[in-house]
């Protein structure tokens, strides 16, 4: 997907009466694009239609979680609600980064909210799956989409999502973060 794409995500308006964002304080997203008072944060609504329409992952499954930015496109996911402007350092889990051309979930979001996803899924096999968490970059065949992919692998005999991956040019790029790589024999 090009940035033209997640225009359908982030409803940009003329900037009139939009105040700046706040970098230090968890704000929450608003409901629509209508309600927005801060130029270019996306919506409720637009987060929860980039999982539906990008991965397949049901509406319902953000049922009871509120979404909040803290500085310039890192979104938060959590379970419940809190008061508006809180000055905390951490407040769930970091969901989804979206302040540039290509939305990016992360590591987390992906093994805690995508194990219902049928869209842009890659299915590993061990040995796949083994560099795959190791950080490595490797050729797969793949006729879907490319961009970020939800890749799974068998655990415990059942497909389960394992993080995210970069699909560009016939090569799976490995997104799992340096401090969670594993070399697993």
């Amino acid at each position: 997907m090009s940035g033209e794409d997640f225009a359908a995500y982030d409803d940009p308006s003329d900037g009139e009466d939009l105040r700046e964002n706040r970098s230090h304080v968890f704000e929450r997203l608003p409901e629509t694009s209508a309600d927005r008072t801060v130029g270019g944060r996306p919506s409720r609504e637009a987060v929860v239609d980039f999982w539906a329409d990008r991965f397949g992952v049901p509406r319902e499954t953000f049922d009871g979680y509120t979404f909040w930015e803290k500085g310039s496109g890192k979104l938060w996911a959590y379970a419940g609600d809190a008061p508006d402007g809180i000055d905390v350092e951490a407040l769930g889990m970091v969901f989804l980064r979206v302040r540039q051309d290509h939305w990016k979930p992360t590591t987390d979001a992906v093994q805690r909210f995508a194990g219902r996803a049928t869209e842009n899924v890659v299915h590993l096999d061990d040995e796949q799956a083994r560099r795959f968490v190791a950080g490595e970059d490797q050729e797969l065949e793949w006729d879907g989409d490319w961009g970020y992919l939800v890749v799974s692998h068998d655990v415990a005999g059942a497909a389960e999502p394992i993080g995210v991956g970069l699909y560009l040019h016939g090569e799976l790029r490995s997104q799992v973060p340096k401090g969670r790589r594993r070399d697993i024999d």
